[in-house]
């Protein structure tokens, strides 16, 4: 009997734990009931009840998992380790909150039978706000022309993975993975099926104006070049009109000393304007230098702080 694994990455996320739980147990008594089944909750350090709902789960049905970290180790850490540490014949990755529709699994399971290795979930439209989709298709857009990897628009990491590319996944050793990266790179035999994203069930999203710069940043410094190169022209092009406008300055001021005024604030204008983009470079060039130090320091993807409902030989 084929396993499937169900890995749900979870933080703060005690009003859905249970439900969704429920939902999942309950689409394969229903839909996919010749196939075996584990379900792995890792936990990011949750400060509400989280864990003891993890736990009273757990301890109802053993093939129910949890992993809980020591602290939060972000958005993309922890779910690309837990994904990591599934031992079914594939994994589908579903976020805690529903807006990963659990009836889409059936469908992820009968095109991976058919001999897909990678099935991504694709985002055609989506319940949340309205600007928040808007800005996404553009970071997505921007993303997709400026990377050398055709990135996927539109893909969260809901999907399902062959063990396959889980092995992969296991050999990579990079410190801060990109997952949606990682698929638009070594993902063959992909399949994509679009859904309408809904809304959270219950609780409040975690994401924020910054974990949305921070994805953005971490795709960008990872799969681009076009910041580097951008700095590198612009630095040129910047310092060919400075002198280009320092000689005329010179001989205009040479020619006509008399009648030519000083002119400060065309100077100002000049500093305040060129220090600007020196500094956005300047920022650009350090996000690209954190992403390499990043990766210099090594740091482990999480640290757990306790197993549950994993046999001995997993641990």
């Amino acid at each position: 009997m084929k396993k499937i694994s169900v890995m749900i990455p979870c933080y703060n996320e005690e009003e859905n734990v249970v439900p969704i739980s429920q939902a999942v147990v309950e689409m394969f008594a229903r839909d996919l009931s010749e196939y075996d089944y584990e379900i792995l909750f890792i936990d990011n350090c949750s400060t509400d009840h989280t864990r003891d709902l993890l736990r009273m789960i757990c301890s109802q049905n053993k093939k129910i998992k949890a992993i809980f970290n020591v602290t939060n180790f972000g958005q993309f850490n922890s779910p690309y380790y837990g994904i990591c540490q599934t031992t079914g014949d594939c994994t589908v990755s579903l976020c805690c909150d529903f807006q990963d529709p659990v009836e889409l699994i059936p469908v992820f399971v009968r095109e991976w039978e058919n001999g897909y290795k990678i099935v991504s979930g694709i985002k055609s439209s989506s319940k949340e706000n309205g600007l928040i989709y808007f800005l996404r298709t553009c970071y997505y857009k921007l993303i997709k022309n400026m990377s050398s990897v055709e990135m996927i628009e539109h893909f969260t990491g809901f999907g399902l993975y062959d063990k396959t590319f889980v092995k992969l996944l296991q050999k990579l050793d990079d410190p801060i993975p990109f997952i949606r990266g990682v698929v638009a790179e070594y993902g063959y035999k992909r399949k994509d099926i679009p859904y309408e994203q809904p809304r959270r069930r219950a609780g409040k999203t975690h994401n924020n104006w910054y974990s949305l710069y921070d994805a953005a940043m971490l795709s960008f410094t990872s799969y681009t070049k076009v910041g580097l190169r951008l700095a590198t022209f612009g630095g040129f092009i910047g310092s060919a009109l400075s002198l280009v406008v320092a000689l005329v300055y010179l001989i205009m001021k040479l020619v006509w000393w008399d009648r030519f005024p000083a002119g400060m604030i065309p100077v100002l204008l000049g500093i305040f304007g060129l220090g600007s983009i020196q500094l956005f470079f300047i920022g650009l060039l350090g996000e690209y230098i954190m992403n390499i130090n990043a990766r210099v320091m090594h740091k482990p993807l999480v640290v757990e702080e306790e197993r549950i409902n994993f046999q001995e030989e997993e641990i």
